[in-house]
C-alpha cells in the first residue's frame, strides 16, 4: 500500500474515512509534494472536446437563434424552436473562437477549467409534434441537435430516476454527462473536482436561460447511474451521467409543477482498499453510483425544513456589515442577461485596484438572494442539490469602505461577519499556487463545506452535489460580475489545508472552489 493510500481515520472515533473523504485527502495540493506529483502533459493524447456521431438526423437550430422575436410573431412552431435554440446556446453554446497560434479554441457560454469542456449535453424527448421521441446530443460547433436514437425511452428514464414526479408531466429532459479523460488528461485524479464545478457552471446557465425562454429545469441529482448510462448508450469507463434535468414548459399550465427534492441519501463506502494514483478518479466515480433497483420507493416530496438556509457561523464580538443592495437590472425580457452570457469571459489579469463596496454587495445579492429577482422574471427558488451544505467566506483585499480581512458571509442575515483583520495579498498569491489572480484581485471568495457532515447526510455521492452547487453559485457570480463590469475568474487549484490555516476558516470546512474579483487589466492598444 502506498503512503497516500492508507485509510484515514477520525482520531475521535477511529471511524475510517469514507471514499469521498479519502478522495478529497488524496487530491489535495500540498506545497511540499505538488511538484513531485505533477506530470508533463502528453500533447499527443490531448482530448477533443466534442462528441461526434456517424449517423443520425440533424435538427439545425441556427435559423432560430439570434433572430428578432418579431420574425416568429405569427409562427407558434417557430417560437418554440427559437426558445429551445436560445436555451441550449445560452447553456453550452459557442460564444467565440480563439484561433491563437495553434488549433482553434471554441469558447462556450459556460467556463471550463483549462478550456477542456468535459461535459456533454443530451436532450431526451418524450415525443412532441415538433420533436420526435428519442435521444439527442447537442452539438455546440454547429448549434444543432443530432437525433441518434429514435425510440421512446421516457419510461426507462422515469424508472432510472425513481419515478421522480416532475417526469410525469414534462416532455423534455436534459442530461449532462462527463467525459472523464478530457479533464483527467491535465488535472489527473483531481479532475473529478473540476468536472463537477464545470457542470455546476452549466446548471447555472441552464437555470437562467430557462427563465429567459419560459422553461423551468428541475434538477435530479440522485438516479440509477448504470440505467441512465445504458439509456444514453455510454461507455461508463469513459463517460457517465452526472445530472438529469426535466425541462418544464411554463407556457403549458400542466407543466407548472411544484418543487420537489433533488437528491436523496445514498451509501457510504469505507472498504475501498488500495487505489493507485491515476485510477482514483474512475474508482471514486464508480463508488458514488447508485445501484439499479427498479422497486425502490422514494419520497420526493419536500419537507417543511428542506431548502431552508441557516447561517452557520456567528463569531462572538465580530464586526457585522450589512450586504443589502440594489438588485442588478437585467432589462426588459431579461435581454441584458442573454447579452451578458454572450460576452462573459474569464479575466486573465487584474490591476490590483479597489472595487466599490456597492458592487460587491450587488454580486452577493444576485448569487444568494434569487427571491429578489422574481419581478424581473427569474426563478425565486432555483434548484440546487442542497445549498444548505455550502458555506461562503470572503477575503477583502481592496474594497472601498470595507476593512481588509477575512469574512464569513451569512446569506440569511445578509451580512458579512469578520473573522480576521489583515491584508492577505501575499498569502493568497501563495495559496492560489502562485497565480497572480489571487494576488491582484480586490476580493477572493471561497466556497466550502463540512465534508464529514455532508457524507453523513447523503453518503459519498454528496461530493458531486457539493461541487455542482459551488459551480452553480460560481456561475451566478460570474454573470453578475460581467454585468457590472467587474473582472472575474474561478480558481480550482489551491493549497487546500493552508487556506483554512492562513485565513482562519474553520478546519472542518473543506474548500471547494475559489472565485476572484477585481479590476480587469487591459493592455494598451497595440501591445
Amino acid at each position: 500500500m502506498k503512503a497516500g493510500d492508507q485509510l484515514f481515520r477520525n482520531p475521535m472515533t477511529e471511524q475510517p474515512d469514507s471514499i469521498a473523504q479519502h478522495y478529497h485527502q488524496r487530491t489535495k495540493y500540498n506545497p511540499k509534494t505538488i511538484h513531485d506529483k505533477s506530470k508533463p502533459l502528453d500533447w499527443t493524447q490531448q482530448p477533443i472536446p466534442f462528441k461526434e456521431y456517424k449517423i443520425g438526423a440533424l435538427f439545425d437550430l441556427k435559423p432560430f437563434f439570434n433572430t428578432a422575436p418579431s420574425k416568429f410573431a405569427n409562427d407558434l412552431e417557430g417560437q418554440w424552436w427559437q426558445r429551445l435554440s436560445t436555451l441550449l446556446w445560452c447553456t453550452y453554446g459557442i460564444t467565440n473562437v480563439d484561433r491563437g497560434m495553434g488549433d482553434a479554441l471554441y469558447l462556450r457560454s459556460a467556463p471550463s477549467a483549462g478550456g477542456l469542456y468535459p461535459a456533454e449535453v443530451y436532450l431526451i424527448s418524450r415525443g412532441t409534434p415538433l420533436l420526435p421521441a428519442g435521444l439527442f446530443n447537442y452539438q455546440p460547433r454547429t448549434h444543432s441537435l443530432i437525433h441518434f436514437w429514435e425510440n421512446d425511452v421516457w419510461n426507462k428514464l422515469q424508472v432510472s430516476c425513481f419515478w421522480h414526479p416532475v417526469l410525469e408531466n414534462t416532455q423534455l429532459a436534459v442530461i449532462v454527462t462527463a467525459v472523464f479523460f478530457r479533464s483527467a488528461w491535465r488535472y489527473q485524479d483531481r479532475g473529478y473536482r473540476r468536472i463537477h464545478l464545470d457542470i455546476g457552471h452549466i446548471l447555472g446557465n441552464l437555470e437562467l436561460a430557462a427563465a429567459m425562454t419560459d422553461f423551468r429545469p428541475h434538477l435530479i441529482g440522485s438516479f440509477m447511474d448504470e440505467a441512465v448510462n445504458q439509456l444514453l448508450y455510454l461507455e461508463p469507463s469513459q463517460e457517465g451521467a452526472i445530472a438529469v434535468l426535466p425541462i418544464a414548459d411554463r407556457l403549458q399550465v400542466r407543466q407548472n409543477l411544484p418543487l420537489a427534492k433533488t437528491v436523496i441519501p445514498a451509501h457510504r463506502k469505507t472498504d475501498y482498499g488500495s487505489i493507485p494514483d491515476g485510477q482514483l478518479l474512475t474508482a471514486f466515480h464508480q463508488a458514488t453510483q447508485i445501484d439499479y433497483n427498479p422497486n425502490a420507493k422514494v419520497n420526493w416530496k419536500l419537507s417543511a425544513t428542506d431548502r431552508q438556509r441557516v447561517d452557520k457561523y456567528n463569531f462572538p464580538f465580530c464586526t457585522k456589515i450589512s450586504t443589502e443592495a440594489e438588485s442588478i437590472p437585467w432589462g426588459p425580457n431579461l435581454e441584458q442577461l442573454e447579452a451578458t452570457i454572450r460576452k462573459r469571459r474569464s479575466t486573465r489579469a487584474y490591476t490590483g485596484e479597489s472595487l466599490e463596496f456597492a458592487l460587491l454587495k450587488s454580486l452577493l445579492d444576485f448569487a444568494y438572494q434569487p427571491q429578489r429577482y422574481v419581478n424581473q422574471g427569474l426563478d425565486a427558488n432555483p434548484d440546487y442539490c442542497d445549498l444548505s451544505l455550502v458555506e461562503t467566506f470572503i477575503v477583502v483585499l481592496s474594497v472601498d469602505g470595507l476593512e481588509e480581512g477575512c469574512y464569513y458571509y451569512a446569506p440569511a442575515a445578509q451580512e458579512l461577519r469578520q473573522i480576521r483583520f489583515k491584508n492577505f495579498r501575499h498569502e493568497l498569491h501563495f495559496l492560489c499556487l502562485g497565480q497572480d489572480l489571487g494576488r491582484d484581485a480586490a476580493v477572493v471568495l471561497f466556497h466550502t463545506a463540512d465534508l464529514r457532515a455532508a457524507v453523513d447526510t447523503y453518503g459519498d455521492r454528496v461530493y458531486r452535489y457539493l461541487h455542482m452547487d459551488a459551480g452553480h453559485l460560481g456561475q451566478r457570480l460570474n454573470l453578475a460580475a460581467s454585468r457590472l463590469g467587474i473582472g472575474v475568474s474561478g480558481i480550482g487549484g489551491f493549497f487546500d489545508d493552508q487556506v483554512n490555516e492562513v485565513l482562519g476558516i474553520p478546519t472542518d470546512e473543506a474548500v471547494l472552489y475559489i472565485t476572484t474579483f477585481g479590476q480587469p487589466y487591459r493592455p494598451a492598444p497595440g501591445r
